[in-house]
Formats: structure tokens, C-alpha cells, sequence
């Protein structure tokens, strides 16, 4: 069949397009993808593409099933061709809030020259703040841990605080992916 006149074509698609677009939605599950696939199947009706062999009245019954088949088959590409794409969430829509790699490795990083200096402190104030930072223990739990009054807890956490902040002051922030306001 030759390929029908740009009247033939208005009507056919007036009175098919959206018969086909919810029949193509039916199979792909997407509106776009639905449109997309009636409008190759009208592509190819243009191009005339459509085999036709039937009589004149014959013809409108003829191309209405042209038009679901093709529509159909189409869909069904589609459909074959898109279930084997695994879409992939773009970084800014992660699920969960977790970190990417690169703030864990900063964070590594960090931790890493962090526990460095704190080499430079006296062992029994790496000890209480170690407990106190790295295991969550309260002062009074620190005390029975380390045998170690109270008191004399907090002056060690201080003092050993007091000393890496002099102590982080003196490096430069790129050594730890810190920005100068955490110092």
C-alpha cells in the first residue's frame, strides 16, 4: 500500500492516536515511552511501510490492525529493550543519607593525622579521651576504668583537648580536610 496522503494520514491519526497511546501504555507502563512507540508506528505508516494486499473495503479494518500491531510490537521492544537497563541513582539522589566515598576517605583521612597527634599527649590523657571520644564513656565510667578520681578526669580531657587544639592550630587545615572554623 502506498504510503496515504497527508489528509488520510490527519484522519487516521485523529481517530487512532489515542486508542494506541493507552494501548502502548498498557504494555511499557510510561506515558512518554507510549507516545514515542505511536509515533513510530505513524512514522512507518507515512513512510508506507504498511503491506497491504486487501481490497478497498477491507482497507479501514486492515489498517487498524496494522496500526495495534505495530504499536504492540514496538511496545514490546521497548519494554525488552529498557528491563535490561538497571537505572542508577545519580549521587544527589541517594536513598539513604549516607556519605560518598570521597567524604568517607576525607573523614579516614582526618581521623588518621587526628590520631597522630594525638601521639604528641601525655598517655594518660590519650587514654580518658580515647575513652571518652572513641567509646562514648562518661567521666564517672572513664574514673572507675582508669582508677582515676572524677575530678582528675575532666582536668585530663581539658588540658588534652586544650593541647591538640594548639596543636591543630599549628597545622595547616589541608592536612586534615578541615576548614579553619572547626579549629
Amino acid at each position: 500500500m502506498p504510503a496515504p496522503d497527508a489528509p488520510e494520514l490527519s484522519a487516521l491519526l485523529a481517530r487512532y492516536e489515542r486508542p494506541l497511546v493507552r494501548y502502548a501504555q498498557s504494555i511499557t507502563g510510561d506515558l512518554e515511552s507510549a507516545r514515542d512507540v505511536v509515533q513510530e508506528t505513524f512514522i512507518k505508516l507515512a513512510r508506507g511501510e504498511m503491506k497491504d494486499g486487501a481490497a478497498p473495503e477491507e482497507h479501514a479494518r486492515h489498517t487498524e490492525a496494522w496500526l495495534f500491531t505495530v504499536a504492540r510490537n514496538r511496545a514490546l521492544d521497548h519494554q525488552r529493550k529498557f528491563s535490561r537497563i538497571i537505572p542508577m541513582p545519580l549521587p544527589e539522589d541517594r536513598p539513604c543519607g549516607a556519605p560518598g566515598p570521597a567524604a568517607v576517605l576525607e573523614r579516614q583521612e582526618s581521623a588518621t593525622s587526628l590520631f597522630r597527634l594525638l601521639d604528641a599527649l601525655s598517655e594518660n590523657q590519650r587514654e580518658v579521651i580515647r575513652l571518652k571520644f572513641q567509646n562514648d564513656l562518661s567521666y564517672r565510667e572513664i574514673a572507675d576504668i582508669t582508677q582515676l578520681s572524677v575530678t582528675n578526669v575532666g582536668f585530663l580531657l581539658h588540658t588534652g583537648l586544650k593541647k591538640l587544639r594548639t596543636l591543630l592550630r599549628e597545622q595547616t587545615p589541608e592536612d586534615f580536610g578541615l576548614s579553619r572554623s572547626v579549629l
